[in-house]
């Protein structure tokens, strides 16, 4: 437990560290760019801005609303598995039971994919991602977040649900900036690979992409061989690009679109048609909160488990 709440601590603080250095590129890499975007929503921008803005500069990085609730977020997980985990019992209770089931469920859903050896590597890490998504998620839930903060906010403009650019909110759910998820795909591309590489060995993965993995005769290898190989490139190319992607861009899109119907619905001018949208929208993006991040730590487990099968159980 004590090995475990470690990779929890470091996992999250990798995670805080690593959303505001790709926040940072991204801001510094594109200046042009980002005045470009600025001027051209000045008078009118969607609800939510695509684009976290930067609350204040640290040096030559500028922390925006979403790294501040990042670092918040990482913040308490590290307290709560430090509490939680300080003073160890043998018969568990509190935090400590509740971490001890997380951690047993998590490893009983990864033992169902993946061999023993892998399990210890993967689940960790999944587990992790799962707490760190589920309460960054949450995030959007809490009343405030997105709509306190600073500057005029003017919602009279011809377009619908519009606001003026001069309205910055302190605080931006995390995973509605694409920085971060995309952060979190990135350490699971890294590791896939490492893993990869670890169970199969550098010869033994290009194998596993490549070879034929069903049985045939002498006349019917070449056109199967041809037919693996074109397999292999497709899956080279998943590998190295769909499934980051996909992963980063999922829970950003369902997070980014919950936030943004969350405040239409909170912005409507009538109190009453503002709570009767607003509550069911809570009780779908709770939901939603924590399916995306069950989903998210899963398909990390899957895509590692297509990455480290024994020989004899390859399924593509």
């Amino acid at each position: 437990m004590k090995q475990f709440s470690k990779i929890i601590l470091a996992g999250a603080f990798l995670l805080a560290i690593f959303a505001a250095s790709v926040n940072a590129q991204s801001a510094a890499s594109s200046p042009a760019t980002t005045e470009t975007v600025k001027a051209a929503t000045e008078a009118a921008a969607p609800v939510v801005a695509p684009i976290a803005p930067a609350l204040f500069h640290i040096g030559p990085l500028p922390v925006s609303n979403s790294i501040i609730c990042t670092w918040i977020v990482a913040l308490l997980i590290l307290v709560i598995v430090r509490v939680s985990t300080w003073n160890i019992k043998l018969v568990p209770s509190g935090m400590q039971n509740l971490l001890e089931v997380l951690c047993e469920a998590w490893e009983e859903l990864a033992g169902g994919v993946l061999e023993p050896k892998v399990v210890r590597w993967v689940f960790p890490f999944a587990t992790t991602f799962f707490l760190f998504a589920v309460l960054a998620n949450f995030v959007d839930l809490i009343p405030g977040v997105g709509s306190i903060g600073y500057g005029i906010r003017d919602t009279a403009s011809s377009l619908p649900f519009a606001i003026h650019e001069t309205h910055t909110p302190f605080f931006r759910p995390p995973t509605s900036d694409a920085n971060l998820t995309f952060a979190m795909a990135s350490i699971f591309f890294v590791m896939s690979l490492y893993w990869a590489v670890k169970y199969n060995g550098p010869i033994g993965l290009i194998k596993h992409i490549f070879a034929v993995k069903v049985e045939t005769t002498k006349l019917a290898f070449v056109p199967l061989f041809l037919l693996f190989i074109f397999i292999g490139i497709m899956e080279t190319f998943s590998i190295l690009f769909i499934r980051p992607v996909a992963l980063a861009l999922r829970l950003y899109g369902n997070v980014y679109g919950g936030e943004t119907m969350l405040t239409m619905a909170l912005a409507q001018k009538n109190i009453f048609w503002s709570v009767l949208l607003s509550l069911p929208g809570y009780l779908f993006e709770t939901a939603v909160c924590v399916l995306q991040a069950f989903v998210f730590a899963m398909l990390t487990i899957a895509f590692v488990g297509t990455l480290c099968t024994p020989s004899d159980e390859h399924g593509h």
